[in-house]
């Protein structure tokens, strides 16, 4: 297999792969084409069923509140501060 270069997509999605393989569990990485076409589909149709946000800038992590009321989590250090209002000073 060809190296990826650092910080690619490839490279970060071999690493995921690489870590969850030393917790003895599987995983698959899609960078493009049609089958990355049909994930981003799938992800969309996914959060479509999303009808609350729970942001948790401080831990990094965003909640997702399903209409079938499963909860599904997000460890992110970006996506909590891009769903949270700045805070405003009065």
């Amino acid at each position: 297999m060809n190296e990826p270069a650092a910080g690619s997509a490839g490279a970060v999605a071999e690493r995921i792969i690489q870590l969850e393989a030393e917790l003895e569990s599987s995983g698959t990485a899609t960078l493009g084409g049609d089958a990355l076409a049909v994930q981003r589909a799938a992800l969309h149709a996914w959060v479509d069923t999303v009808v609350a946000v729970v942001a948790s800038p401080g831990v990094g992590r965003v909640t997702l509140i399903h209409a079938n009321g499963q909860r599904s989590g997000i460890g992110s250090a970006q996506l909590p501060f891009l769903l949270s209002k700045p805070a405003a000073f009065e």
